[in-house]
């Protein structure tokens, strides 16, 4: 079915182009690119895997890549598609491949009334910043918690993170969904739980990371004045999730729903509920079922989890910055987006209101600034998109649309994406070398292995001001401001 995708694209001339429904697709697929940039990342398991999702029960609208699309397990990362909670009788699909394994991944975004000038010595708050801010895979130097306490965050999130001393009640109403998702029984393993323990205020591996910056250049000077960021500010993206428990989540559902698909065919079927999908990866339960309200509940238990993890990181970073900057050091959260996340919303289909379970997988929201969400904050203009680039170019910061839901249910990229697998890095690029040559531009790097640079290196990401027009080529979100790397943690 996917082998001949290309007869069936055409650009629509709105910064988007169209996979027309064809073999067992209930909906078309669509790409936020363009020629250029579809010839440049001319992988085709990324768009292959699209269209395997377009085929999942009950999903409505149209499967899409954002600009940041690549290949990964099941979904795409950068792939958001909707499925009707209310379709047949017990709902569309829930996927746990087009969630991800580290449920809510997200950025955590804060803004200094300093800028450069106000840092005495920017190697030594580098290395502070290392010292003080785990990184790795290990979950080492988390912060000690009981397992009662890991219970409230599970149940509580960036409240429950706040009531431990770790964080603040300003930060909440500029969290996504105010730092907490609604859990029933938020039963999950005890592996889970154990993972959890350890990892509390810790950055993980691979493309997590804690970045100082500073904005570089402004576009759209009202919203950022709104915001209250202005050129040469120092700011702060922490880039971080729900660790081993949200990964330990995923790994059980996942292995759970898998085991009762069987393969007939080119299809993989469950008989119980009727279900057909292209790819095992993408085994799903209905919204509604045992299963899926299960797997539902769990992962708004990790998305908690992940929520307070980020409280617990901004902490030890004001902590931090406090020491070495003095009053300087004061930082205010400006938002907080959620990738890797299946959520409930209200979206028009085809006219018709719609209540949609939406996953957005390496995607986050965008949502506009008249959405009920941002009636209550002070992001009238849209809500604030955090799109990390990598550590040697630079991050954006987005806004949604200031009128009326964007065409992707409410969502954007959420980063630059990858250009070059881990492996493919790793044999190309010359971590030490990267690491001199960045600190030669002024950048601090901490990395815990020079393989962590060469993963993560520039060159093995797309160019993020492309992605960055692309994205506001299709009018899903507009650039705001461009911030420049300073010093980066890396795990």
């Amino acid at each position: 079915m996917a082998d001949d995708w290309r007869r069936y694209l055409s650009d629509e001339g709105d910064g988007t182009m169209r996979i027309k429904a064809h073999g067992r697709m209930k909906v078309d697929a669509r790409l936020v690119t363009d020629e250029n940039h579809l010839k440049k990342h001319a992988d085709d398991r990324g768009p292959e895997q699209l269209i395997n999702a377009a085929s999942l029960p009950g999903i409505v609208g149209e499967a899409w890549g954002m600009a940041d699309w690549h290949f990964g397990y099941g979904l795409p990362i950068g792939g958001v598609v909707a499925t009707d909670t209310e379709n047949g009788d017990l709902g569309g699909a829930i996927s746990p491949g087009g969630v991800g394994f580290d449920i809510n991944c997200g950025v955590r975004m804060l803004a200094l009334d300093a800028t450069e000038k106000d840092i005495p010595n920017l190697k030594k708050l580098a290395g502070r910043l290392a010292g003080r801010i785990p990184a790795g895979a290990s979950g080492k130097g988390g912060l000690g918690i009981s397992m009662s306490d890991l219970d409230n965050l599970i149940h509580g999130g960036a409240s429950a993170a706040v009531e431990l001393g770790f964080g603040y009640d300003e930060d909440l109403k500029h969290l996504e969904s105010n730092g907490k998702l609604n859990t029933e029984n938020a039963e999950i393993s005890l592996r889970a739980k154990e993972r959890g323990l350890r990892a509390l205020g810790t950055l993980g591996s691979g493309n997590h990371f804690l970045e100082l910056q500073t904005v570089g250049k402004t576009v759209d000077h009202a919203t950022a004045e709104q915001w209250g960021l202005y050129d040469g500010q120092l700011v702060a993206m922490i880039h971080s999730g729900s660790r081993g428990l949200g990964h330990q989540v995923c790994s059980d559902h996942v292995r759970s729903l898998e085991r009762r698909y069987k393969q007939q065919g080119d299809i993989w079927v469950d008989e119980e509920w009727g279900y057909e999908i292209a790819d095992r990866q993408l085994a799903s339960a209905p919204f509604h079922s045992n299963e899926g309200r299960a797997y539902f509940d769990a992962m708004n238990a990790a998305a908690n989890f992940a929520f307070a993890n980020r409280s617990a990181l901004a902490h030890r970073l004001r902590e931090v910055l406090k020491l070495e900057l003095g009053v300087d050091g004061e930082a205010s959260t400006l938002y907080d987006v959620a990738h890797n996340i299946a959520k409930v919303e209200v979206h028009r289909i085809d006219g018709k209101g719609c209540t949609c379970c939406v996953h957005r997988k390496g995607a986050t929201r965008a949502f506009s600034g008249d959405s009920p969400e941002m009636q209550n904050s002070n992001h009238k203009k849209g809500q604030p998109v955090l799109i990390p680039g990598d550590m040697g170019t630079g991050s954006w910061v987005m806004a949604g649309p200031k009128i009326g839901q964007n065409i992707a249910f409410g969502s954007s990229c959420h980063g630059a994406g990858r250009a070059l697998s881990r492996s493919k890095a790793k044999q190309t690029i010359d971590g030490k070398a990267l690491k001199l040559e960045l600190e030669n531009r002024g950048i601090r790097v901490h990395a815990s292995t020079p393989n962590v640079l060469s993963e993560e290196a520039p060159n093995a990401y797309k160019d993020v001001d492309d992605v960055i027009q692309l994205t506001d080529n299709a009018g899903l979100a507009r650039p705001v401001v461009r911030l420049n790397p300073l010093a980066v943690i890396k795990g």
